[in-house]
């Protein structure tokens, strides 16, 4: 039951936008198809994405009134859980648009990884194409020298870890605070182990990493934008 679901409602409707988009949009370059269904899938999701920035704009402000008030009532623990639970219970966050947002990205991953390793080449997409899809023949699976289907590829897997490096870098920046053990391990291990991570599986894993990763930084900087110059 589980599999038929995914099979009819989730890696067949997709494998076939890809290859529609593949033959109709991107002029048969299969690197770009994926680029396109990733974004193309973000903007559908889009309303999520903006409200998790926005909690996440509203959990950092949190964090710094919790400092605030720690610093105020040092002497008083009591006094300090307490005003802390009230502000906790006043400005409550929820995390469903950022679960709702992962969850798609993290199953947008599983399927394109899916299309790779079962229907992208051969007559195997016969048995997956709707009537209204052209059969599109041999799939060029080579992004400018690239090969889509590569593993243990080390110039996408990099680009993917220092556009993560540099984000976790301008993050830490705004903070404006000196940084402690536990933010130098998170800003060298973090995207270490996604280059690993990416380095073991196609190359295609980066490319989808990279296009969902720059989409999501600019909604985020949209959204601080644009709640700046709601406060002004």
């Amino acid at each position: 039951m589980i599999i038929e679901f995914w099979n009819q409602f989730l890696f067949i409707p997709l494998f076939n936008l890809l290859i529609w988009i593949y033959s109709n949009v991107t002029a048969q370059n299969l690197g770009w198809a994926v680029v396109c269904l990733t974004l193309f899938i973000r903007l559908a999701i889009l309303p999520f994405s903006i409200i998790g920035e926005k909690n996440a704009l509203k959990n950092e402000n949190l964090e710094k009134e919790i400092e605030d008030i720690a610093k105020s009532y040092r002497h008083d623990p009591i006094l300090q859980k307490e005003e802390i639970r009230k502000i906790l219970k006043k400005k409550k966050v929820s995390a469903w648009a950022t679960v709702v947002v992962i969850v798609m990205q993290a199953l947008v991953f599983l399927l394109l990884y899916q299309v790779f390793v079962r229907g992208v080449t051969g007559e195997k997409m016969l048995f997956y194409l709707y009537d209204w899809n052209d059969f599109p023949g041999t799939i060029n699976i080579y992004f400018y020298g690239f090969d889509l289907s590569q593993r243990h590829e080390i110039i996408w897997p990099l680009l993917v870890a220092l556009l993560l490096a540099f984000e976790i870098y301008i993050d830490f920046s705004k903070k404006k605070k000196v940084l402690d053990l536990h933010d130098l391990f998170f800003f060298i291990l973090y995207p270490a182990s996604i280059f690993l991570f990416l380095w073991w599986l196609p190359m295609v894993k980066s490319l989808f990493f990279f296009t969902t990763i720059s989409f999501s930084i600019i909604v985020k900087y949209l959204v601080i934008g644009f709640l700046k110059n709601n406060k002004k």
